[in-house]
This record gives C-alpha cells, structure tokens and sequence, in this order.
C-alpha cells in the first residue's frame, strides 16, 4: 500500500459507507474500512478519529459554506432569503459523488442506533452555523434560530429528493434545496 495518496479521505468514506450497507456499522472495522480504501489503518487514524466520523466528514466545510452564504446574502435579504443564499453556496460543493453515496448512507444510519444519533448531532450542528450567522446579521434569536432549523430540515428533504432521483438528470441540489425550502416557508405560514 501506498504512504500516500490522493483521495483517501473520499476513498475511506465510500468503503465505509459500502461496508455498513453491506455487513452493518457495528459488523465493520476500520481495519477493513482501510483495507477496502487501499490505506493503512494509520492512514485512516490520519483522517478520521473512528467509524463514526465517517459519517459527518465534511461537516465542518458544509456548516461554513452555509454561514458564508448567509453572510454574503444581500444585506436586504430576509432571514430566509439568507438562508436560501447558504444552501445555493453550499449545494454548488455537492458533486456526483454525494448524489451516489446518499441513499447508501441513508440506509446504513437507519440500520444504526449509534449512526443516527451522530446523524442528529449533525443537523444540531448545521441549525447552529447558520443561526449563528443569521444572528450575526442581526436577525433576532428566534426568528434565526427558527430559519436555521428549516434551513436544515431544507437540505435534509432536498438531499434525500436529490440522491434519491435520477442520477443522469443534469440537475443540481441547489433546485431541490431550494423548492423544499419554499413548501417548508409556504407550511409555516399555514400554521396560522
């Protein structure tokens, strides 16, 4: 095996997510995790502290491209109009590749009690980088605490609708992102 090579940060999340498909989380081990990626177990401690970070790499840069997108948002844009902003910045960063994995990831954190929590973990985590940067704009705390919690349930159903769809449609996430944040704007205000 190779000291290094390109990749294998992708290469460690495909393998894990094929083998929790597969064998289930708690079945697989990182040393086959590593094995099936073609690096070293020290080469997957280099990226990841355990399994299940696997399942939240990229969530740092996601929650900054939301945050960066609402703070470039225009400075008369409501708090939702900002949020659409962080989900079209963050939606150009999802390629191919996130279109492939999403119903496999889906179905691994479904079969995974310790999956889904980190799942959870997850979303608290993106609510608050873009309630944080909402507020830094001066929305007041409900109200941005209120859009980043639909800006997220947003990206979640836009994702699955995404993944989910045709995987030769040349379409983007940001269309998906960006009508489920409308019907979760057009529900809110139903509720009266």
């Amino acid at each position: 095996m190779a000291r290094w090579e390109p990749g294998a940060r992708e290469r460690l999340v495909v393998a894990a997510v094929d083998l929790f498909t597969e064998q289930g989380y708690d079945a697989t081990t990182v040393a086959q995790i590593a094995e099936r990626a073609g690096v070293t177990k020290s080469t997957f401690f280099r990226h990841f502290a355990d399994k299940r970070e696997l399942l939240v790499a990229g969530q740092e840069t996601l929650g900054r491209l939301l945050a960066e997108g609402i703070a470039e948002a225009p400075a008369d844009a409501t708090p939702l109009q900002a949020v659409a902003a962080g989900l079209e910045r963050a939606s150009a960063a999802m390629g191919p590749m996130n279109r492939e994995l999403g119903p496999r990831l889906k179905a691994a954190v479904a079969a995974s009690a310790e999956l889904q929590e980190r799942d959870a973990l997850k979303s608290v985590s993106l609510a608050a980088a873009m309630t944080a940067a909402l507020a830094a704009r001066g929305v007041p705390g409900p109200t941005a605490a209120l859009a980043g919690e639909l800006g997220v349930l947003a990206f979640k159903r836009g994702y699955a609708e995404w993944s989910e769809g045709d995987r030769e449609a040349d379409d983007d996430l940001a269309g998906y992102a960006l009508a489920a944040l409308e019907e979760l704007r057009a529900a809110s205000a139903s509720l009266g």
